[in-house]
């Protein structure tokens, strides 16, 4: 028996049977959706929603530093002597902040001239470090004391202000500006802790029950990047206080020295 054909010689085309959805295949396609989303947010969490939020701290900080510049300007404080003959101002002390509150606007030209973060009361992620920026530890003392002005941030993450502490260099400036002037700090060393290292927020760091008269800053942060396992400590030591009378500091006008060169 001869096939038969259509007028013009072609064969006529059987339909491929369709093939049916199981439930297999639908739950395949669900979890291959949902991980995409899940990839798709981590992606925003971790790179282009930190440019976002980086960048709108960064205007919220220079906004609030302008409102502090049209401010009232406070009396300068007075003028004392040092142990080498040197004439600098007495640096007033801030009441130390509640959980929340504004504290100071944070200044690193190593991190650009844009960078401009604010200091918040408090260091729970959910009160300040997620939402606000910089937090200051419950017990810190406060610029213009004798002791350690400690401080914690995100390295990834809302805005990640502590994301380069790892290329601060030595001497580098670390300024904090308050209403009444700004208060600059040198940066000294790099250390890498466990968690549970807490003497690092000592009056002397790593010393506590120490007093040395000193005035020192440091910087926490979680360490490596994207991980909880260690903490990277950032510490500095007080330089001088610069009433807002005079304006901001040459460590804000000044450009940062160039990287040291790698030694050979």
């Amino acid at each position: 028996m001869t096939a038969s054909v259509v007028p013009g010689g072609r064969r006529p085309r059987r339909e491929r049977p369709r093939s049916r959805a199981t439930f297999a295949s639908v739950l395949g396609e669900l979890l291959l959706t949902a991980g995409v989303v899940v990839l798709l947010f981590v992606a925003w969490q971790m790179w282009i929603g930190d440019i976002i939020i980086s960048a709108q701290k960064n205007d919220e900080g220079a906004a609030m530093s302008q409102q502090l510049a049209q401010g009232e300007v406070p009396e300068p404080p007075p003028l004392i002597e040092t142990d080498d003959g040197a004439t600098v101002y007495q640096a007033p002390i801030p009441a130390a902040p509640a959980d929340g509150q504004w504290f100071a606007q944070m200044h690193i030209p190593r991190f650009g001239a844009d960078y401009n973060f604010g200091i918040w009361g408090g260091t729970s992620r959910a009160g300040t470090l997620d939402q606000l920026g910089i937090g200051v530890y419950k017990d810190s003392k406060m610029p213009g004391e004798a002791g350690n002005f400690s401080m914690a941030g995100h390295r990834t993450t809302w805005g990640k202000p502590f994301n380069q502490l790892d290329k601060l260099q030595l001497n580098d400036a670390i300024v904090v500006e308050t209403a009444d002037g700004w208060y600059t700090y040198r940066f000294r060393n790099l250390e890498y802790v466990t968690p549970s290292q807490t003497d690092v927020l000592a009056d002397v760091p790593q010393l506590p029950g120490a007093q040395t008269g000193e005035q020192y800053i440091t910087l926490t942060a979680c360490s490596p990047l994207y991980s909880l396992e260690e903490r990277i400590i950032a510490y500095g030591v007080f330089e001088s206080f610069q009433p807002r009378a005079e304006g901001p500091p040459t460590a804000l006008t000044d450009p940062p020295p160039p990287p040291a060169a790698p030694s050979i």
